[in-house]
């Protein structure tokens, strides 16, 4: 990825973070974006995003985020100076939740490990 990719990926983010804090959609709950990956051509963007809550939260948070698109889009267009707003689609972002799996195993093994020292 070029530095001009990732400075216009961290740009889209920090104005949708901003702009999901302003949506009034009763689904979306707490939501982080945790990144953006933009295609070379700018016609899309694919926004990860993290939900806190259960599955139904999840599920309801990225509908009510899709459905926002256009105002999201808008107020990209106004606040980025591009050539094109990119179209944009919403993930959810598996990582936080791997990392904290992958944390809890390695705490039993340190704490298996410490038991059959004993």
């Amino acid at each position: 990825m070029t530095d001009r990719m990732r400075r216009v990926n961290e740009a889209i983010r920090e104005v949708l973070s901003e702009g999901i804090q302003d949506l009034k959609d009763p689904r979306i709950g707490f939501v982080t974006v945790t990144g953006v990956e933009t295609t070379p051509d700018l016609r899309q963007a694919t926004v990860y995003v993290s939900v806190l809550g259960n599955e139904r939260k999840r599920a309801d948070s990225l509908a009510g985020l899709q459905s926002s698109h256009g105002v999201l889009q808008a107020a990209l267009a106004r606040q980025l100076r591009m050539k094109r707003t990119p179209h944009l689609t919403f993930d959810y972002d598996q990582t936080i939740e791997r990392g904290v799996r992958l944390s809890k195993l390695i705490d039993e093994l340190t704490a298996d490990e410490y038991q059959n020292e004993a």
